[in-house]
């Protein structure tokens, strides 16, 4: 699959929990809105993970250590690390991730927290 959008503006105006927008034989680009007081989940995957944080502000658990991001932040998360995202802002917390090697299925779209939970059996590795 060839991609070429603004992935800012693409992460701007996405407001579901995750949507994959592209997905080749090796990785996977992912969009992510996460609302106040919300969270991703403490969770581990068997690929590398990295997040660009787009918009809003919250805090990064990584094997239990906490530390703030915000806009502009980039997070490395090597397969294996439990982790967690939360958004600590007033507004919505708005990423892209990639993962490598893919983690979901293509054409994935969670519009809430509870709804890629309740999917969980779908998450799969290329």
């Amino acid at each position: 699959m060839k991609f070429n959008k603004n992935i800012f503006e693409l992460v701007k105006q996405n407001n579901f929990f995750r949507q994959e927008v592209a997905t080749g034989e090796h990785s996977q680009v992912v969009l992510m809105s996460i609302p106040p007081a919300g969270e991703i989940g403490m969770e581990a995957h068997k690929v590398d993970q990295i997040l660009v944080f787009v918009e809003g502000s919250g805090e990064t658990i990584l094997d239990g250590e906490t530390s703030p991001i915000e806009a502009g932040s980039l997070v490395f998360v090597p397969a294996g690390t439990n982790h967690n995202f939360v958004n600590t802002g007033m507004t919505d917390l708005k990423l892209f991730t990639v993962y490598s090697p893919l983690q979901h299925k293509p054409g994935t779209v969670h519009k809430t927290k509870a709804e890629a939970d309740a999917d969980e059996s779908l998450t799969f590795q290329g």
